[in-house]
């Protein structure tokens, strides 16, 4: 018999705020030490009220309409109710009743084509805190309670793990694009839950939820490891399966059950009776549009309209970095085509070279369109303006200034090009004579020699166009 899987997923997102969630200490990125950012009121000290962070809702509110959301004009809190170590108030202020973006959907792109995956909901809440375990002994650290999270609920929509990562990594995208969040060091974190069923039925198996993952590769293998569990089970009666919550070993590979599955009950929700229900207007709502970006299939659809190869395009909207320095160097005047050649190819070689990736990308868009704008005029050749590339990655120099005290936009003229490659022919002597045999990689030698002798003073097309007549005429 043929099954497939069913898997829906619970997305928590760490929101790049100054501030957490109902106070104004900062996040827990900017503790030193454990405990270091706390205070009464998200330590859950008697008295102590909550204070809506605005900041919050604005990026719930662009998250949502990324993900093509209904916004909910009026949302509450809720207090649910359960008792952790690393949750001082034994509750955690979400949202239940009243989530402020319902009914989303975004598609994506597979092997398979098109796919749907609808958003049942996504709400805010603030984060718990940390246990750090150390022999026999465990230690509270509070820096990430109420931490600001959004959690990104779908529905069943997923059947394959393709399906899966390619929203993950879509959704890391949009949200690292709008500035909602930074998506990295735990600031995304997944629950899982999976069901199995035969191929063709529309009832739902048992399900299964795996807590609280943070890498795609850990989601990938817990959910290979869990569907086989499952099939397992049914077929061969391995086990009887319940609805339970799992986590995922990653040095066995292995999901291992934790606790049976909570239902909303167990939680016992009711309205927090501390923080008042918040009105999203339409004044409010238009100028969290208004600072929206562009949506990431329009932004693809651009880069394909300006040439960019799709593999090149698929570069770009996965490293917000790079995407913004092309937006801007185009915004600058500089084609879009050979702006992303510039970032993709010279820029990610230099740093390659320094053992850095295209993340770590500090040139300012300013700089790199003078860069582009020198070799598009004739003012340097392509090889000089790599040179001085390197220059302002490696040590942050003034792009027009380097090239002048290197004299790197001294030009030299066809004359004086000819000269200095018969000199190159007559002490080349043997790969003239090579080529002159039908090797052609002795060309190749002889043009290197060619841009060596003439210092990067002369354009590479020029340099070669000559060099052609030359050989031609022998």
């Amino acid at each position: 018999m043929n099954y497939e899987m069913v898997i829906g997923l619970e997305t928590h997102v760490e929101l790049s705020t100054e501030s957490k969630i109902f106070c104004s200490c900062g996040g827990h990125s900017a503790a030193k030490e454990p405990n270091d950012c706390v205070c009464p009121a998200c330590s859950g000290m008697p008295g102590m009220l909550p204070v809506m962070n605005k900041k919050v809702v604005e990026l719930a509110v662009t998250a949502g309409l990324m993900l093509n959301c209904e916004i909910s004009r009026y949302t509450t809190f809720d207090k649910k109710n359960y008792y952790y170590p690393d949750l001082p108030c034994a509750y955690q202020i979400t949202q239940f009743n009243h989530p402020i973006c319902t009914n989303g959907c975004v598609t994506l792109k597979t092997s398979n084509g098109e796919r749907d995956i609808h958003i049942n909901r996504i709400h805010m809440e603030e984060d718990a805190g940390k246990l750090v375990h150390a022999g026999k002994a465990s230690y509270i650290d509070n820096n990430r309670t109420s931490v600001p999270l959004i959690e990104v609920v779908t529905e069943p929509d997923f059947r394959n793990v393709e399906e899966v990562i390619t929203y993950l990594n879509k959704l890391k995208t949009m949200l690292r694009s709008a500035g909602i969040s930074e998506c990295e060091e735990g600031a995304m974190r997944c629950d899982v839950n999976i069901s199995v069923r035969p191929e063709g039925s529309t009832e739902f198996g048992i399900r299964s939820e795996i807590k609280n993952m943070a890498s795609f590769e850990a989601i990938e293998k817990a959910i290979r490891y869990e569907v086989q569990r499952h099939m397992d089970a049914i077929e061969f009666e391995t086990e009887e399966l319940v609805q339970e919550t799992r986590r995922y070993d990653d040095l066995s590979g292995k999901t291992f059950a934790m606790r049976n599955k909570e239902t909303a009950a167990d939680y016992r929700y009711f309205p927090d009776p501390n923080l008042m229900p918040i009105i999203i207007d339409d004044e409010w709502l238009k100028a969290i549009k208004a600072q929206m970006p562009v949506a990431i299939d329009e932004k693809s659809d651009a880069y394909r309209e300006a040439g960019i190869s799709d593999k090149e395009i698929d570069v770009l909207i996965h490293n917000h970095i790079a995407s913004t320095l092309l937006d801007d160097v185009v915004a600058l005047g500089c084609d879009a085509k050979n702006a992303s050649g510039w970032i993709l190819t010279d820029c990610a070689g230099i740093l390659r070279k320094n053992g850095k990736l295209l993340n770590d990308l500090e040139v300012n868009a300013e700089d790199l369109a003078a860069i582009i704008n020198m070799v598009v005029r004739g003012t340097i050749n392509r090889m000089s303006g790599k040179k001085i590339l390197s220059a302002v990655i490696e040590k942050g120099v003034d792009p027009v200034a380097y090239c002048k005290e290197n004299a790197l936009d001294a030009k030299v003229d066809t004359a004086t090009i000819e000269k200095i490659m018969d000199t190159v022919l007559l002490e080349n002597s043997k790969a003239l004579e090579d080529y002159k045999n039908g090797k052609v990689q002795a060309k190749q030698a002889i043009f290197g020699a060619c841009v060596r002798a003439l210092k990067n003073t002369a354009d590479i097309d020029i340099i070669r166009e000559l060099l052609d007549k030359k050989l031609n005429n022998l």
